[in-house]
């Protein structure tokens, strides 16, 4: 299965919110014109049409209701009425060409578990300024500055993989891109705090898909309580580093300066919800292109000859498109390179078992994570001179 076309899947789900809330708020204009929403179908009350896009490969749920509908068409998800474009026109003029007819709108569920202070989920002057903030510290000159922790980090986990026993290729480049992202945003943190975050973070990534139901014992409840602890774990790293007055270069350091035009600075919670925004889009998301990356190079080397080759334009967009479009991008690109150079120049490996199927959690992956085992890349001696 081709990984990359079920990037637009995943677009979908984001631009489905932007233009519900379009559509929605015409019915407020002064001739209280009601929308035509388009064809399709909202599934049962509440629930929608959640389980049949969470219990199959959504390249099925979408192909049979584009089949159904066309490109354009509503449906149900996670308790958020959407209408779903499924065209890269479609893509380009909403993120694009008209970005300031819509306003980025995820579920409510999704917005707790994040922080609704996080810079995707606004726009306007709020937004531009977190942006810039962001992009700032994630430009190519700072993270010139990261590249020897990266490497460092990379070889560390490239080391842990050879004891002969099977890795979970996704778990390993999830922890690789935490790691990252905890440099990124904190420079050298204490080991306890940092496990404390991952511990906590796992939780809430766990229970980010789940089904909102706010019960003991839930993933989505677990969840819950697991984003109440980062906030206290991360109050407790902002006033440390305000009484150091040592706000340093990294991410933190550009949020705890901020100040906008008017004097105005970021509250502590704002800052809590902004660093767990960026902590989600950059773990995930990567770690799931460098589990493909080693599936494809492992099953045919030759394969890089076919990226040279450029996708049709707005059909490929990994870090997104107009004004929402990632600001860490060129952080997740180094990352990646670092890792896949010191892997293929030091290390070989093998699949364990058929990976023919793929997992949606909700990011694509091989089966089981892609069971894999390494060993180190054989020295070649020179004998020239003997």
């Amino acid at each position: 299965m081709d990984i990359f076309s079920t990037t637009i899947v995943y677009i979908l789900l984001f631009l489905s919110a932007l233009l519900y809330y379009h559509l929605s708020k015409t019915r407020s204009r002064k001739h209280k014109l009601t929308p035509k929403l388009p064809p399709g179908s909202t599934g049962w009350p509440y629930v929608g049409e959640t389980l049949q896009l969470y219990s199959k490969d959504p390249n099925a749920f979408f192909s049979d209701k584009q089949k159904r509908y066309g490109d354009v068409f509503k449906t149900h998800i996670l308790g958020c009425p959407c209408v779903m474009l499924a065209s890269p026109e479609a893509a380009r003029f909403v993120l694009v060409t008209n970005a300031e007819l819509f306003k980025p709108t995820y579920p409510k569920s999704k917005e707790k578990m994040i922080g609704p202070a996080a810079l995707f989920f606004h726009r306007g002057e709020y937004h531009n300024h977190l942006r810039k903030l962001v992009q700032s510290s994630f430009s190519p000159e700072a993270i010139k500055k990261l590249i020897p922790g990266i490497e460092a980090i990379a070889v560390s986990i490239l080391g842990s993989w050879l004891s002969g026993q099977v890795t979970n290729t996704f778990q390993e480049m999830k922890k690789f891109s935490f790691e990252v992202g905890i440099l990124a945003i904190f420079g050298h943190l204490e080991r306890q705090q940092k496990e404390e975050l991952k511990e906590n973070y796992s939780i809430v990534d766990r229970g980010y898909n789940s089904f909102p139901t706010n019960l003991p014992g839930t993933a989505y409840h677990k969840a819950l309580m697991a984003r109440r602890r980062l906030s206290r774990i991360l109050g407790e790293i902002i006033c440390k580093r305000k009484e150091k007055k040592l706000l340093g270069n990294d991410l933190l350091g550009h949020l705890l300066n901020f100040k906008d035009e008017k004097g105005r600075t970021l509250s502590d919670d704002q800052v809590a919800d902004n660093i767990i925004g960026v902590l989600f889009a950059a773990q995930d998301t990567t770690a799931s292109a460098l589990t493909w990356i080693i599936k494809y190079i492992g099953d045919d080397p030759k394969l890089l000859e076919a990226v040279k080759v450029a996708p049709r334009p707005n059909t490929y967009m990994p870090f997104g498109n107009g004004s929402h479009s990632c600001p860490g991008n060129e952080l997740a690109k180094l990352e990646m390179l670092i890792l896949i150079h010191h892997l293929v120049n030091k290390l070989r490996w093998e699949v364990v078992g058929s990976q023919d199927m793929v997992q949606y959690s909700p990011f694509p992956v091989p089966h089981n994570g892609l069971p894999v085992r390494f060993w180190k890349e054989p020295e070649i001696k020179d004998i020239s001179s003997h």
